[in-house]
């Protein structure tokens, strides 16, 4: 929520800027300023319209102060200003070293003016579908809303990670700076690696966690197999939780078994208070995983949910995060709805064929399968959005890097993420042991190292320990 203020004691507005005091859900506040840039949609094409892009400027309160620090948040799709939320701390402390900027990248948050698009097609609630089936259903969607958007001038070849780096360099003049710093997690260390080959010159530094190279923004299942084995030695570490999950890779299996023989009518809550029936399914329940995996404290509500199942409760959705899960579990019998910029994005950074024969030959054998990155179904639909294998090539570069992994990270694994910037000579890498996907506010040492980092003094320490949560809840 943004209120309008006056600032005392702040750094002057710059650019037409506007005075006011973030607040977070949790009703903390912070003076910054709110400003906007217009930059091009679609940089190949002269006539092309001009978009705005926002962001809240936190001005730096260091007297060393450096270059301005950029947010760039995940997804694709994500509202860097609506990050501020989950990492006000962190964003408040690195004013210490420059004006903290949050971006809304283009097509996120208050920088969209994209529609969505409800297609026609509805996955049957309440009958059995075969994975075949349900991929059709989608590759119907898309077809259908790739008409659509054509339909009403929305230009998704303008929607790419390159157009976003672009942007990056605008904001930069816009900022009055010479370099600037980036600030990236998951989409948006994806983001952060094209810049270095798109615009290397103007950055100084980049912070990254939870990367995701360039040529992975399709995960292997086989690497979903290994994080699953670092879970369960996780939970090993937990007598109460190693007497409920002795073998977390037996136990989903014979669940997926299960409900492959035969699927499980459930009633879902709906936000008017009512339930709907549901027919849950394998599938249903891979798709799940795929998003409460992230995270050892969402993995363990995913334990409880499959030792439920295999115990022949019903499943209990209470306090559970709806962004869990797939939009048609959460509201049986809606249309399948696709929002432009996180579809742009994905069929653009895409997919070379050799990782595509990894991917599907590894997905038969993954407890998974190839559910964690659903646009692998999309591959080949739009070819005039791939960015193609060039794009695709891990960037080099002599450009300080700090990353941070989770060993628990069920999204962006620790093995990937090191590949992914091995082309920099000049790199630290950080492992936080027990964290996962979202792992900045996982412990103090978090912030202690980057502070370190952006201060040039050495970093001795690359491993920290972080609190695990109760995988036993």
């Amino acid at each position: 929520m943004l209120l309008a203020s006056s600032i005392k004691g702040a750094a002057t507005p710059i650019n037409n800027e506007e005075a006011y005091t973030f607040t977070t859900w949790s009703k903390q506040t912070a003076e910054g300023y709110s400003g906007a840039i217009q930059v091009l949609e679609d940089r190949s094409k002269k006539n092309s319209r001009k978009i705005s892009l926002h962001y809240i400027r936190f001005p730096a309160t260091g007297e060393k102060a450096g270059p301005p620090i950029i947010y760039l948040a995940g997804g694709p799709g994500g509202s860097g200003i609506m990050a501020v939320n989950y990492r006000f701390d962190m964003f408040m402390a690195l004013r210490e070293y420059g004006d903290v900027i949050a971006l809304d990248q283009r097509g996120t948050g208050r920088s969209n003016d994209l529609p969505n698009c409800e297609s026609k097609q509805i996955v049957p609630p309440l009958e059995a579908t075969t994975d075949s089936q349900y991929i059709d259903y989608h590759r119907k969607a898309l077809r259908e809303c790739l008409d659509f958007w054509e339909a009403n001038g929305v230009n998704l070849t303008a929607y790419n990670t390159l157009e976003s780096a672009r942007d990056l360099d605008d904001l930069r003049i816009h900022l009055g700076a010479e370099k600037m710093v980036l600030w990236g997690t998951s989409y948006g260390s994806h983001l952060s690696l094209a810049a270095i080959k798109e615009i290397e010159g103007t950055i100084d530094k980049l912070i990254l966690s939870s990367v995701e190279g360039l040529a992975q923004t399709i995960k292997l299942p086989a690497r979903t197999d290994y994080y699953l084995d670092r879970l369960q030695q996780a939970i090993d570490q937990q007598p109460n939780a190693k007497a409920r999950y002795p073998d977390i890779k037996t136990l989903i299996s014979r669940v997926h078994k299960k409900l492959e023989l035969q699927p499980l009518k459930i009633q879902i809550p709906q936000r008017d208070g009512s339930k709907a029936d549901y027919l849950l399914q394998r599938r249903d329940m891979q798709q799940i995983a795929s998003a409460f995996i992230a995270d050892p404290k969402s993995a363990s509500l995913l334990l409880r949910f499959y030792r439920d199942l295999d115990q022949g409760k019903t499943l209990n959705f209470d306090k559970v995060p709806r962004r869990h899960f797939p939009s048609e579990f959460l509201q049986p019998g809606t249309p399948i709805t696709l929002h432009p910029m996180s579809i742009a994005m994905d069929i653009a950074s895409g997919i070379t064929r050799e990782r595509k024969s990894q991917v599907v030959a590894q997905a038969k054998q993954s407890l998974l399968q190839d559910y964690l990155n659903f646009s692998l179904h999309y591959d080949n639909m739009a070819p005039h959005l791939d960015l193609g294998d060039k794009f695709r090539n891990k960037p080099t570069s002599n450009i300080p890097v700090l990353l941070l992994s989770g060993t628990l990270d069920g999204r962006t694994y620790l093995e990937s993420q090191h590949e992914a910037i091995s082309g920099f000579k000049n790199a630290i890498k950080v492992t936080v042991e027990n964290a996962g996907h979202n792992l900045f506010m996982a412990s103090p040492e978090i912030q202690n190292t980057i502070n370190l980092y952006m201060e040039d003094k050495p970093i001795t320490k690359t491993h920290i320990v972080a609190k695990l949560p109760d995988l036993a809840p």
